[in-house]
């Protein structure tokens, strides 16, 4: 490639030369390139369209100028002679090109390319330039794809940095402004300086991949060794270089010994490239507040990063499909190197030696041990997935954090199981192996199952390619005062290896492992002395549950666990049942500050059972109040119900200046999802009883409605993502006073041209009515919420600034029509479309029907800042059935607001693109 960088442009100007050598017995009549910088160049390539799957808004609202295209000019064999070629249907980052004639087999044909590579902004996947002008680059020139089971692969850029690649050797003069240094993992065989250009000259042999950086600055540091020159800039400027060079020494040399000597001569470790993959948990905290000595933090991310690049660029698997084995080697290996040189390191740093914190179990875990919890919190909640699944369909957590984990664990628990080094063994003869020949995880498979004389299938069949979860604990067990007899209950049937331990004053005094198989099997244990017996003590087996794996062998005990209290919160224990307490203070009209204690066990994993409950204070009437619930999850690991809770809920508030509301509510919720995790739809079944009784009030004049009881079935399905949402909900309610029907949906889409149309209909009618209160009829514009379900900061004002509060339910008028409820029918549209940034235009339109009258046609329109869709918006009306509402009297009452303080709901909104 003869390349040359135009900075005012962020272009490339690139003519290439492929000669491309047909080394498989097929004959190719065609050949497909990967062109993945193209994927930057629109909304709706499939990298655009993940972006909107993760609420990714940058990519979106980018300007022109930010993001990257590739602009071809000519490919041919001769400057005479063109090729025809076309981007693929719905991989608009790969090209096929079709040949004049077959290639036939160990035949090669030689391809020019003239093309103009636009780079785009570094904000949205790492790479690219950034505000400095310098430029990372990775992905970005044309490249034959690799050719497999008689086709080419065909994966379009998903900001997974899985290409595949085809195994090349690299020419490239470079030039580049004089400004501009540049550096790569390819060797440099020339550097030239004309007039205000360097040109450099690179090689690579054998490659699959490579990065470039053009910097201005001189933070890239090389350090040599014997076996290798590493060229970096992964920040800490509170160390100096001969630190560095020790620890960056140490783990070149531990990573040679133990997977492979590095097949090429240099390698580069950046700042963008530990961005892209950092250690989660490091990357959450500022540097003052980080519990780790800056060396250790320095060291972890060098090896997590050195181990990412050292593994992709030499180890030729399907990194789509395979990248399970390579996330194994990389987490398998940064444990066995902190187990060697850092054994006593913690999860939390230097926090354990704080006496303040020392009851508190995310303190005391050993660094290792954090690699289990993140995977068992997406067991818990059922939204693992086998490691084998292709990388394409993992949640996002999963891609980055919970089935690397895994991966890692996996191959910890197997070296453990089998023991004689086979696993480290196996791990090196694979990538010396497959360095230099395209393989799959298969090989790997194969060759541990040579190694060893015990039968493995269980490993790669229900670790590795399933999502079998394993969970044992003990039955019948009995002592004597020298041996244990026990069962071993496997609550999930999925039979695994498993290691038994004895302790004695929480030191090991043996170990064995069982291979349970069938259900009455008793296994019979010397006790040496043991006064506890615990089933995986260590986690070596990545299991679901471990807080029924341990049993007391003390001739007296009360509580086979103990009760622990914690404040604030905490990891689970299995050797303690934990009750946390937090303080509260919450606020509503009639109450004041609400200041209260929360206790519950409601660790950071999920758990079958879970309480909650939060005595308050009123400030303002001086009196007791409350809240809580308890419910028992289901989980259906193989059911697209996938989940199902059994609920009980409980509150005691003031619903007006003076009287108190009770409500009781038993409820079944059952969660639907489809097959593929990936996608947003969700839906769910609410089944539930609702039993308020509420004080009489001076303040509400509604007649029999003290006390109520009302059945409700609801139904919702929701398809969310950053360009487009469609919601339906459907609604049945009875009680002994009325029945009721109605339906919602909602519409909203996001135009590549930044304008946002939201459409939203509602339809309601009642079957019954037995009351003439307005209590539970239809609302216009601010509905009653006998059902006292949405967070009303004043429930019961009709004046006022928290009158002013809107709900999207039932009509979501914004205007304060003359009549305001319907005790017969109501239909409803809102309709709302951007006209600036986040400012738009609303209108509601409807019919309404009370008895005795006739239908109503009602109407409004307005401005609505939509600054944070569903969390935060004003509303400005201006035209009504009230006339011209903005140049009325009062207008500041009339304007209405939705606003949103639940934490569970504001922190969802951070977290969506994770799950």
């Amino acid at each position: 490639m003869d390349v040359s960088y135009d900075e005012e442009n962020k272009t490339f100007a690139i003519k290439q030369r492929l000669t491309f050598f047909n080394q498989t017995n097929d004959t190719l009549n065609s050949i497909v390139l990967n062109d993945w910088n193209n994927a930057y160049s629109n909304k709706n390539t499939p990298l655009g369209k993940r972006f909107s799957d993760e609420y990714i808004r940058s990519f979106h609202f980018s300007k022109e100028k930010d993001k990257g295209k590739t602009s071809i000019n000519f490919i041919g064999d001769t400057l005479q002679n063109k090729f025809s070629w076309e981007r693929i249907t719905n991989h608009p980052d790969l090209i096929q090109i079709r040949l004049n004639k077959t290639l036939f087999p160990n035949q090669s044909v030689v391809i020019l390319m003239d093309y103009e590579v636009k780079i785009p902004n570094e904000r949205f996947t790492g790479y690219g330039f950034d505000d400095k002008g310098e430029v990372c680059l990775k992905n970005w020139w044309i490249t034959p794809t690799r050719f497999e089971n008689q086709q080419f692969i065909k994966y379009s850029n998903l900001n997974l940095d899985d290409i595949a690649n085809s195994s090349c050797n690299y020419y490239i003069d470079c030039k580049v402004p004089k400004s501009f240094s540049i550096k790569t993992d390819l060797n440099e065989v020339a550097l030239q300086n004309e007039n205000d250009i360097n040109l450099y000259s690179f090689e690579g042999e054998n490659r699959i991949d490579f990065n470039l950086y053009f910097t201005k600055t001189k933070d890239f540091i090389s350090y040599k060794n014997d076996n290798l020159e590493v060229v970096t800039n992964l920040k800490d400027n509170r160390l100096n270089d001969v630190f560095k060079a020790i620890v960056i020494d140490r783990i070149v040399t531990y990573v040679n010994e133990n997977v492979g000597k590095y097949k090429h001569k240099k390698i580069t470790i950046s700042q963008a490239d530990y961005d892209k993959n950092p250690f989660y948990g490091f990357n959450q905290l500022p540097g003052f507040l980080s519990p780790f000595p800056d060396e250790f933090l320095f060291e972890v991310k060098f090896l997590k990063t050195y181990l990412n690049n050292y593994l992709k660029t030499t180890l030729q698997l399907d990194n789509r499909k395979d990248n399970w084995l390579i996330d194994a080697i990389q987490i398998y290996t940064m444990m066995q190197y902190i187990d060697e040189f850092h054994p006593d390191a913690k999860m939390l740093g230097n926090l354990n030696k704080w006496k303040l914190l020392r009851g508190y179990r995310f303190v005391s875990l050993d660094f290792n041990e954090q690699y289990s919890y993140f995977y068992t919190l997406m067991a818990r909640r059922n939204l693992d997935q086998p490691l084998t699944i292709s990388k394409d369909y993992l949640l996002k957590f999963n891609e980055k954090i919970a089935s690397k984990y895994r991966s890692g664990l996996s191959l910890k628990y197997l070296n453990e199981y089998l023991g004689d080094s086979i696993v480290p063994k196996t791990i090196k003869e694979f990538y010396t192996t497959n360095s230099s020949k395209q393989g799959t995880s298969k090989n790997f498979e194969e060759m541990i199952k040579s190694k060893s004389s015990l039968k493995l299938d269980w490993f790669f069949d229900k670790i590795v390619n399933s999502r079998d979860i394993f969970d044992y604990k003990f039955k019948d067990l009995t002592k004597t005062k020298d041996s244990i007899s026990f069962k071993l209950k496997n609550k999930t049937n999925t039979n695994v290896p498993i290691p038994i331990y004895g302790l004695k004053k929480k030191e090991v005094v043996f170990k064995n492992w069982l291979e349970p198989s069938e259900k009455d099997t008793i296994y019979k244990l010397s006790r040496n002395n043991a006064d506890k017996i615990v089933i995986n003590y260590k986690n070596e087996v990545p299991e679901f549950n471990l807080r029924n794996n341990s049993k007391s062998l003390k001739s007296f005990h009360i509580l086979n666990k103990p009760i622990k209290f914690n404040f604030m919160k905490d990891l689970e224990d299995p050797f303690y049942n934990k009750i946390l307490y937090v303080p509260t203070l919450e606020y509503n009209l009639y109450d004041g500050f609400l200041p209260g204690m929360r206790f519950h066990n409601k660790t950071i994993l999920e758990k079958p059972f879970i309480f909650d409950v939060n005595p308050t204070f009123s400030t303002k009437t001086q009196n007791f109040t409350g809240k809580g619930f308890i419910y028992v999850n289901q989980y259906n690991r193989n059911s697209n119900l996938y989940n199902i809770r059994y609920h009980i809920s409980g509150h005691y508030l003031h619903y007006a200046p003076d009287a108190y509301y009770k409500k009781f509510s038993p409820m079944v919720l059952m969660r639907f999802r489809p097959d593929d995790f990936r996608d947003n739809k969700k839906s769910q079944i609410i089944i539930r009883e609702i039993i308020v009784n509420r004080d009489k009030s001076e303040f509400i004049t509604d007649e029999n409605t003290d006390n109520y009881e009302i059945f409700n079935a609801r139904y919702t399905s929701s398809k969310a993502e950053l360009t487009k949402l469609f919601n339906t909900q459907y609604n049945f309610e009875l009680s002994k006073s009325f029945g009721k029907i109605a339906g919602e949906i909602q519409f909203r889409k996001l135009y590549e041209n930044n304008r946002q149309f939201n459409l939203r209909l509602f339809a309601g009618t009642f079957l019954f009515k037995k009351t003439t209160s307005t209590y539970f009829d239809f609302g216009l514009d601010r509905p009653t919420d006998y059902l006292f379900e949405s967070e009303y900061i004043g429930r019961s004002e009709t004046t006022g600034i928290f009158s002013q509060q809107s709900i999207g339910t039932e009509g979501f008028f914004k205007s304060k029509l003359e009549t305001r409820f319907a005790n017969q029918w109501m239909i409803t549209s809102n309709i709302s479309a951007s006209i600036w940034n986040w400012v738009e235009v609303y209108g509601d339109i409807g019919m309404m029907k009370n008895k005795y009258s006739s239908a109503k046609f009602v109407y409004d329109n307005g401005i609505r800042l939509n600054l944070v869709p569903d969390y935060f918006e004003l509303y400005f009306p201006v035209y009504s059935n009230n006339g011209w509402e903005i140049s009325q009297k009062n207008y500041q009452e009339k304007i209405r607001f939705i606003i949103t303080f639940n934490p569970e709901t504001l922190i969802g909104l951070f977290t969506r693109k994770w799950f």
